[in-house]
């Protein structure tokens, strides 16, 4: 299945590498409305994931209560 371009918010490209605060910045930026290729409503579920060095992988649910 193809999977649309902007269906996962990317920051890499104008943040850099921010690491652990990645998600973070990326979550309250796309919250606050400075990211207008993307946007959350109420009752939204959110996929959190993240690879780091050293082999880390990171996932987590949550669903935006706005």
């Amino acid at each position: 299945l193809p999977v649309p371009v902007n269906i996962m918010p990317m920051s890499i490209g104008y943040l850099g590498n921010s690491s652990v605060a990645t998600i973070p910045t990326l979550f309250d930026s796309i919250r606050k409305g400075n990211d207008t290729r993307h946007e959350l409503a109420q009752g939204d579920l959110v996929m959190f994931a993240s690879v780091g060095a050293g082999m880390n992988i990171n996932a987590a649910c949550y669903r935006y209560t706005g």
